[in-house]
């Protein structure tokens, strides 16, 4: 594997932590290198802790290790939350001229620069994270000209004078360190990062359930922002116009289900997305959804909680609400992502399966998946493969099968595989209703015990029928004959996948990834036939190893993370080798 470059900026929030390593990310994505991204911000708008983690190589990543090779350190605490991940060989770039003195390790590479005073040189001291991009580039031997690029797209809509005095500021970041500090590829710090000509899209897990959705004909969105999903509602937003689609910012939670409700009874796909928060709120019309056999995608990215919990931090801790969430019995299916692009396809399927059984999908997805920038080669979104199936849709030519006696429509009807027709408004002999209270096959209400059992017998059996056609795959990596048995769902792997390479060759492992938590593929038959299974989840409890446990009636194995980070691929090595090993 080609050698990887570990980068992060650091400061407090408020200091253009997260627009200077997008920044960056671009212009190595633009150079033709991989790029995986991580975040680490504060709850607040303001102060306390904040960073940004690129690393990058000219082969796939697809997590974060623990490791920095070059770190932008604006305040002291960046270079204390990161001792672990520096080295030896590490360098640290830090502004001398600041109120503070850095109190950086002998042993590391230290470069001063002049941030604020360059900056103002440039044309303001706003740009002093941009003279450090231009130092890390000449540090790094990564050809500035690949900034220029970035820095355009990020500054293009302010002016041509902004996006000069940008380019002029990483330029006197770069000329301060070759004239002060000549040459830097030593011994203690030596890299070159090669640029290739293959082209990436760098986008985050929102970004890529936003554009999901509008390849899947999503055509309206009601939401209110929360953290970490308001971005699927930003991407959204002067996007699906151009498709015909609007975006709705709503007063709150339960408005934006409300909508996206009546959107989708009249005949438009549509979604809405949330955090934990508020999925609590959208509970109750998540029963209407699903009692008036309404077809709607709702996301939930999941975040640290209960209650406001830590809303920036990583938290896979709402499956048990996603699969059992509401009063009575719900039908619903849960889709977990388990890669960015992933949250792209699973999007697609979210609207389909929505569509085909009438039923309310969540896509489970989480900070980790959401604010993650990943590249991908541009032919991971092939939009020509893109399939919509809108499910059992009558229209004037075949309605009439689905008419009583009396000629009305029947929105409810008991079909042997549970799906019933359903009518868009303006259907000739479609006109109908449907209630939340018990219905009948015309969806009026009703509380004939005859009429209870079929109609709640029938929107059970759209599960079955999912069950019996839907193909409910696994993907699947290292040895496929292996003694050893580790399951995981959502962002957890890639993280995992590399772990394979790091983990002792004696310790033959095979790896499930399951994106579908309801209905979900049958284990039973892979946990049997392994000698150990560990399951690893981002949460305390553990409670996708306890579907497991009560599918295949045999106790696992847990590797949990609860501590609001996201899993890094030595650090779950590790934690698979101890459980593995028996010492835990």
């Amino acid at each position: 594997m080609a050698e990887d470059f570990n980068w992060a900026i650091g400061g407090e929030a408020g200091d253009g932590i997260n627009s200077t390593g997008k920044i960056f990310a671009q212009a190595l994505s633009r150079a033709g290198r991989h790029v995986f991204t991580s975040k680490d911000f504060a709850s607040r708008i303001r102060g306390g802790y904040t960073a940004y983690k690129v690393r990058t190589s000219v082969d796939d990543v697809q997590s974060v290790v623990d490791r920095l090779d070059l770190l932008v350190a604006l305040t002291q605490r960046t270079i204390d939350e990161n001792l672990d991940e520096l080295h030896d060989s590490s360098a640290i770039i830090y502004d001398g001229e600041r109120s503070w003195e850095a109190d950086i390790p002998e042993e590391m590479f230290a470069i001063d620069v002049p941030l604020k005073s360059l900056a103002e040189e440039a044309g303001g001291a706003i740009m002093r994270n941009i003279v450090a991009l231009g130092a890390a580039c000449e540090l790094a031997d990564f050809p500035i000209e690949n900034l220029d690029e970035a820095l355009e797209k990020r500054f293009g809509g302010k002016g041509e004078k902004i996006v000069e005095n940008n380019k002029q500021a990483a330029r006197l970041g770069q000329e301060y360190v070759q004239e002060e500090y000549g040459n830097v590829s030593t011994d203690d710090f030596d890299f070159s990062l090669e640029t290739t000509d293959a082209d990436y899209v760098l986008l985050n897990g929102d970004e890529a359930i936003g554009m999901g959705a509008i390849a899947a004909g999503c055509r309206f969105y009601a939401g209110y922002p929360i953290t970490p999903a308001t971005d699927v509602m930003e991407y959204l937003k002067g996007r699906i116009e151009h498709f015909g689609g609007q975006v709705v910012q709503a007063e709150d939670e339960l408005s934006a289900i409300n909508m996206a409700l009546g959107a989708a009874r009249a005949g438009a796909r549509s979604m809405t997305a949330t955090s934990g928060p508020g999925i609590d709120l959208m509970t109750e019309t998540f029963g209407l959804v699903a009692t008036s056999e309404t077809p709607l995608v709702i996301a939930d990215v999941m975040r640290s909680g209960p209650s406001t919990g830590m809303p920036t931090k990583q938290e896979q801790g709402d499956l048990n609400m996603a699969l059992y969430g509401g009063h009575g019995e719900i039908p619903r299916f849960v889709v977990a992502p388990t890669t960015i692009d992933e949250c792209f396809w699973k999007t697609v399927e979210a609207f389909n399966l929505a569509e085909k059984y009438q039923v309310p999908v969540y896509l489970l997805a989480d900070l980790a998946l959401a604010v993650t920038e990943q590249t991908f080669s541009p032919e991971a979104f092939d939009m020509d493969a893109v399939e919509v199936d809108r499910g059992r849709v009558v229209d004037e030519d075949d309605i009439d099968e689905w008419l009583d006696e009396e000629g009305r429509f029947q929105p409810h009807a008991a079909t042997e595989d549970g799906i019933s027709p359903r009518a868009f408004p303006g259907t000739e002999k479609g006109a109908h209703m449907s209630t939340g209270l018990e219905h009948n096959a015309l969806g009026r209400r009703t509380e004939e015990k005859s009429v209870r059992l079929e109609q709640v017998e029938k929107r059970q059996r759209k599960v079955e029928t999912a069950q019996e056609r839907e193909d409910w795959d696994v993907r699947e990596y290292g040895d496929a004959d292996a003694d050893n048995l580790v399951i995981s769902w959502g962002s957890n792997e890639g993280a995992l996948v590399e772990a394979l390479d790091l983990m002792d060759d004696d310790l033959d492992v095979r790896v499930l990834s399951v994106p579908y938590i309801f209905p979900r593929p049958d284990l039973t038959e892979d946990v049997q036939a392994a000698d150990e299974t560990i399951v690893v989840e981002c949460n305390a409890t553990g409670q996708f190893a306890d579907l497991i446990e009560h599918d295949v009636l045999e106790r696992v194995k847990r590797v949990n993370k609860y501590d609001g980070v996201r899993y890094k691929a030595d650090e779950l090595a590790a934690d698979i080798t101890e459980r593995l090993e028996g010492q835990a």
